[in-house]
């Protein structure tokens, strides 16, 4: 008996030419196959011609080679790679506005953003402004934490990272 695929999540990461429209071509193709993109992040790279598309899906191993397959087949894209999670440092940031309507709430979420390493970027009379970093799972827990004060907005950059060590996809 052949064993089970099993869902979990997965971070490719794609060398792609810096250039109008890739992201675009990446895109798309993720939509006419019907996969779902987690996260998403976008920038450039130590070479000014390509920049480096990170993404997250959930899914199992199967349908990752098919994505790895599908984009390794658009010209724009120079090379991919499926990051092993042990052996990769991903970062995340949030901007998150929360409720802080009185002193106490203030200094409150202020301690709260000093035990997650985050900082304060924005005070108004009613809110705050923080801004934090780290895995997803930090930021998760950093968000939990600011929901009873009343988050008013947020800003989720996605998912950025790369292999550990001496190896890369470049």
């Amino acid at each position: 008996m052949e064993p089970k695929n099993t869902t979990q999540e997965y971070i490719v990461s794609a060398i792609v030419e810096h250039r109008p429209g890739v992201l675009f071509r990446v895109s798309n193709l993720f939509r006419r196959r019907g996969f779902n993109i987690q996260s998403i992040s976008v920038g450039s790279t130590e070479r000014k011609e390509f920049a480096r598309i990170t993404i997250t899906v959930s899914g199992d191993e199967k349908l990752v080679e098919q994505i790895v397959k599908q984009l390794r087949k658009l010209i724009e894209v120079v090379k991919v790679s499926i990051l092993d999670p042990k052996n990769t440092v991903v970062r995340e940031l949030a901007l998150v506005k929360v409720a802080a309507p009185d002193y106490k709430a203030k200094a409150d979420i202020i301690n709260y953003a000093e035990i997650f390493k985050g900082r304060v970027v924005d005070v108004s009379h009613k809110s705050l402004t923080i801004e934090v970093t780290g895995g997803p799972d930090k930021i998760d827990a950093f968000i939990n934490v600011l929901k009873p004060y009343g988050i008013k907005e947020m800003a989720r950059t996605g998912i950025t990272a790369l292999q550990r060590g001496e190896s890369q996809i470049t």
